[in-house]
């Protein structure tokens, strides 16, 4: 099939009158109307602007419907995984034909059924739920210990690299695509800080040698320097927030390959109407405190050269809902530097580096996966969020 386009934005340059082919489900070849001839089907958006399906490199579709992590606690499986397959229609509905879930229990049954052809979605890679040691920003410590044995539905906890690497394991056994662990405190997690690293060193490399062993990517949530720079230096392949990215860190993301997911969109709104969706009072404190910090590494990362790929930590409540995801293009563009093209290519080939498959940018080999938009985001970003049609393999979906 052939695909005529207006304005094609492949995920790593921009086109006009562009053109690409498509056959079983994935792209053949790439450029202009006039450099890739040829007769045969051919699906006509001559007058449209053509973007890659966006990526969602950090979310949680976990189906959570609250700010207050009491109600992570007290909420049913069932009624996580109902909400779960709501919010991954909202996503598809938004032009995310991809996302990586960075710790739930339940995306992984949510992606075999999106797999299967038995509820509509993105392709899912999840971590299943993530690795935190105990009183860690995944441990649920703002509760009496027996109220919570093992993280809420979110993380696993687990002490000592020989725990690490037996929790480690069972994540691929669950069938999780991806290891997500916590090498610092955080904002939400009250009895700790973003600046506090967590897990040893020993403890980090049994972490990452399970995973890749098997061939499991590690991402990790990393806000303080010191957390960032242990995750590095023991093999993790993402950064996650990264609030105090310094020139040591930059030099250590730039050494490894490794890509920063910065997640702007949940600080954004935390910090704009947080504390009238029960964000907790700790909560605020911390994400005030990092935020001025937050944009600078950003904008440091990126004029270094660092692979930077959207995410935007929601987690589905009213506050942070999946469905409007395409903010973390948004604040790419408004707050940290970037061109609407770069914000574009941040939330498709770059963020197709941080999953283990053809997705990303519209080029060889990848996924068909793309999308048309109302207006071109160059004259304003705003545009992502005008999403006209979606097609996943090639095939329209809305």
């Amino acid at each position: 099939m052939y695909v005529d386009c207006g304005t094609l934005y492949t995920g790593a340059s921009v086109v006009d009158d562009g053109r690409f082919t498509v056959s079983d489900g994935r792209v053949e070849t790439v450029g202009t109307q006039e450099s890739v001839a040829g007769e045969g089907e051919r699906l006509d958006l001559s007058t449209e602007i053509v973007a890659p399906g966006f990526i969602d490199a950090h979310l949680h579709l976990k189906g959570a419907r609250s700010m207050d992590p009491m109600a992570w606690v007290t909420g049913t499986v069932s009624e996580d995984a109902a909400r779960a397959v709501a919010d991954a229609d909202s996503l598809l509905d938004a032009g995310f034909t991809t996302v990586r879930d960075v710790g739930s229990d339940v995306a992984i049954g949510v992606r075999n059924a999106i797999d299967g052809g038995e509820i509509a979605g993105p392709r899912v890679f999840t971590s299943g739920r993530s690795i935190s040691q105990t009183g860690g920003h995944g441990d649920m410590h703002m509760f009496p210990r027996e109220w919570v044995t093992d993280g809420a539905g979110i993380s696993t906890l687990a002490d000592g690299a020989d725990e690490c690497r037996r929790v480690a394991r069972e994540r691929h056994r669950d069938g999780a695509d991806l290891l997500k662990i916590m090498t610092t405190g955080g904002v939400l997690s009250e009895k700790d800080d973003p600046n506090e690293p967590q897990f040893t060193d020993e403890e980090v490399t049994a972490l990452v040698e399970e995973a890749h062993r098997v061939g499991m990517p590690v991402a990790s949530h990393a806000q303080g320097s010191e957390g960032i720079k242990r995750a590095l230096e023991n093999g993790v392949d993402t950064i996650e927030h990264g609030f105090h990215v310094d020139d040591e860190t930059v030099d250590l993301m730039l050494e490894t390959d490794a890509t920063f997911v910065p997640t702007l969109a949940i600080m954004h709104r935390i910090l704009a109407e947080g504390e009238s969706h029960g964000v907790p009072e700790h909560g605020l404190r911390k994400a005030r405190a990092a935020s001025e910090a937050h944009y600078e590494s950003v904008k440091r990362a990126k004029a270094a050269g660092v692979e930077i790929a959207a995410g935007t930590d929601f987690i589905g409540p009213e506050l942070i809902p999946h469905g409007e995801n395409a903010l973390e293009l948004e604040l790419l563009v408004t707050e940290a530097d970037f061109t609407p093209a770069e914000a574009i290519a941040a939330a498709t080939t770059t963020a197709g580096r941080t999953v283990p498959d053809d997705v990303g940018g519209l080029a060889t080999g990848n996924h068909a996966d793309f999308i048309t938009l109302g207006s071109d985001p160059a004259t304003a970003i705003e545009a992502v969020y005008d999403v006209e049609r979606v097609y996943k393999g090639g095939e329209r979906v809305r």
